[in-house]
């Protein structure tokens, strides 16, 4: 119960802080600088996708790093997907194609990050094997 708390808790707020942002009919201004929404995407992305693998491990420790990082980029990329159907419901947003791929490629990021940071050393980590006793985020 306790693994659900601390690991599933800050997957469930930080998923809920992005819809609660893509709900807003006024997209924020951003800076003009050329990318810079897409790049947002991507961080925010990258987030969610370190969550996802975070609350995975703790929810299926015996998961193989490439069972955790195809869950949770499957899992990370159709949030996305659905966040932004959800914006073509908005008043003044829409749906765009490039921010899901930029959504998408954030979260394979911040999903190869978790599984570097967790691999374990040595012999082992060359199976993919991840170290379940430290969890460095």
């Amino acid at each position: 119960m306790r693994k659900a708390f601390t690991h599933g808790l800050p997957l469930f707020l930080y998923a809920a802080a992005i819809f609660t942002v893509s709900s807003v009919p006024q997209a924020p201004p951003l800076p003009s600088v050329e990318g810079a929404d897409k790049a947002l995407h991507f961080a925010a992305y990258a987030g969610l996708g370190v969550l996802f693998a975070r609350a995975y491990r703790a929810r299926w420790p015996g998961l193989s790093g490439w069972g955790l990082g195809n869950l949770s980029l499957l899992s990370a990329a159709l949030y996305g997907l659905l966040d932004e159907i959800h914006q073509a419901f908005v008043p003044g947003r829409s749906a765009d194609p490039a921010d899901w791929l930029a959504d998408s490629l954030g979260a394979a990021a911040g999903v190869l990050v978790y599984l570097l940071a967790t691999r374990r050393r040595g012999a082992g980590s060359a199976r993919g094997r991840l170290d379940r006793s430290r969890d460095p985020v």
